[in-house]
């Protein structure tokens, strides 16, 4: 055991279990509104929603674990029972704040994470959230954060034999993995973070093997099924501030560090996910840099940019994220410091995403794609990444003739629009203009298509004609050259595949 906190941890998650003390019951003696301020950083809002229920055990609990706020060690002696009050005191998860020892407050974070059927509690350092004027110091433990309740999104959950969780911190992504892998391994630089993540995964009664070290350095001569990353990806000069944001590696190299390294650390069809972060320079083609990652053979990635933001929103944002007002002196100094150095390597953008790569045989040449996600991506997209390497699989293998012969299937949810403008020649209503085919899941891949294409993909069916046919009958009766309308149609059904639209009736059999 690295910590004394692990000893204590399971029982304050069974103390919590034994009082019902979970996210719905909490949102229920809140009210909805009361609940929804937790997570804006309105701990006043929060008090007042409860102010009628003082004698609730909820209230002390809520007061100590959420908000931060001292509370009456009396009360917190009622609720979880004197010995485990003494244990969390001692153990420093609380902490005396005033003289007479009357009052208590969590020292540390502790928060919920629900996942799927399972509720976990994580522990972590304490942020601003809840605290006025907390300045995150710089080995701050990160916890439930927005980046990491993302990756989870993105992650797969079909059963594995081993899992790496590179740069665990508190060990969010391996709590994502203990119910899918037989083995998960979560490895950090930072020992705090580990000593956290311990007490994690010792709340949740599973075993992990801990390893310390840089990157991939504690498993150099291991490889994994499965790796997930949430590294500190944050982009800047080659300084080290905060250590769960910052790398002390130039621009971009975090990400590109984490994408070379998973790439030898992966068994045969075993995949990586990871957040990541590049940077767009004048000049220079995002795609083109992100390529430069990946050996010439053996692996598929999937680049997928959420967001980009230009270097002054950039820096202002992750100031703001480390409780620095740009307003300040300080912050004066590290914004102009800062935006200097983008300036000198030409950075124009910042960029933020996913990344995905399988590893497959060393004698298939690499597949590199990057795409932005346009939409706000709310449903989970594990399955999604998987169904996309074997959607690429079946590409690769299929030459024009190959997939003109396939039979296709129409995916559940895509919807057809015909979009139409106002018809300026005739002064009078309106004109066509084009047609949109949209999923209306996972990614929302949208492609604009002519009416000869909309027509060819009413005509699939996975048990029917196949897609020469189909597109042959058509160009028959429309009039059209059978073979070259057939040849023309190969890229955009290609494209429909590579994003799920249309399936291939091969890869859905017993979906």
């Amino acid at each position: 055991m690295r910590t004394p906190l692990s000893s204590v941890s399971p029982q304050l998650v069974q103390r919590f279990h034994e009082l019902g003390f979970t996210p719905s019951s909490i949102r229920n003696f809140l009210g909805r509104p009361g609940f929804a301020a937790i997570s804006r950083g309105e701990p006043a809002s929060v008090l007042y929603a409860m102010r009628e229920n003082e004698d609730s055990d909820f209230h002390p609990l809520i007061a100590t674990f959420i908000l931060h706020r001292p509370v009456a060690a009396e009360a917190l002696h009622r609720v979880l029972g004197g010995s485990l009050t003494d244990q969390l005191t001692g153990t420093g998860v609380l902490e005396i704040v005033d003289a007479s020892k009357a009052y208590l407050t969590a020292k540390i974070d502790i928060r919920w994470l629900e996942l799927e059927d399972d509720l976990f509690w994580v522990f972590s350092d304490t942020d601003a959230s809840m605290i006025a004027d907390h300045v995150p110091g710089k080995d701050h433990v990160l916890g439930v954060g927005a980046a990491s309740l993302s990756l989870l999104v993105t992650t797969p959950r079909s059963p594995v034999n081993s899992v790496l969780d590179l740069g665990a911190g508190s060990g969010v992504q391996a709590l994502g993995q203990l119910r899918h892998a037989r083995s998960v391994t979560a490895t950090d630089v930072h020992s705090r973070a580990l000593d956290f993540a311990e007490a994690t995964f010792a709340g949740a009664h599973f075993d992990v093997e801990i390893l310390d070290g840089s990157w991939f350095e504690p498993i150099k001569n291991r490889k994994f099924d499965r790796i997930v990353a949430n590294p500190p990806f944050v982009v800047g000069p080659p300084e080290i501030e905060h250590v769960y944001r910052d790398s002390g590696l130039d621009l971009d190299g975090a990400t590109e560090t984490v994408v070379r390294g998973a790439v030898d650390h992966l068994h045969s069809n075993g995949t990586a996910h990871l957040l990541g972060s590049w940077v767009h320079k004048n000049g220079e083609s995002v795609a083109s840099r992100v390529a430069e990652w990946i050996p010439s053979h053996g692996v598929i990635a999937w680049f997928l940019q959420r967001d980009t933001v230009d270097p002054i929103q950039y820096v202002n944002t992750w100031l703001r994220d480390e409780s620095i007002d740009p307003r300040s002196e300080i912050g004066f100094k590290r914004t102009l410091s800062w935006l200097d150095h983008f300036s000198r390597a030409k950075v124009e953008a910042v960029g933020f995403g996913y990344v995905a790569i399988q590893r497959v045989d060393d004698s298939i040449p690499s597949e590199v794609y990057f795409e932005e996600l346009t939409h706000q991506v709310d449903d989970y997209l594990g399955d999604e990444i998987e169904e996309f390497f074997v959607r690429v699989d079946w590409l690769r293998e299929k030459d024009r003739d190959g997939i003109a012969q396939s039979q296709f299937y129409l995916r559940p949810g895509v919807a057809k629009e015909s979009v139409s403008v106002t018809d300026i020649d005739s002064g009078m209503g309106f004109t066509h203009l084009k047609y949109r085919i949209t999923r209306t899941e996972g990614p929302r891949w949208s492609h604009e298509v002519d009416e000869h294409i909309v027509s060819v993909i009413a005509g699939l069916h996975p048990e029917g004609l196949t897609l020469e046919d189909v597109a042959t009958l058509y160009a028959v009766s429309n009039g059209l050259d059978d073979e070259s309308f057939v040849d023309a149609i190969i890229d955009p059904v290609v494209a429909l595949v590579r994003h799920g639209i249309l399936l291939p009736a091969e890869i859905t059999k017993g979906w």
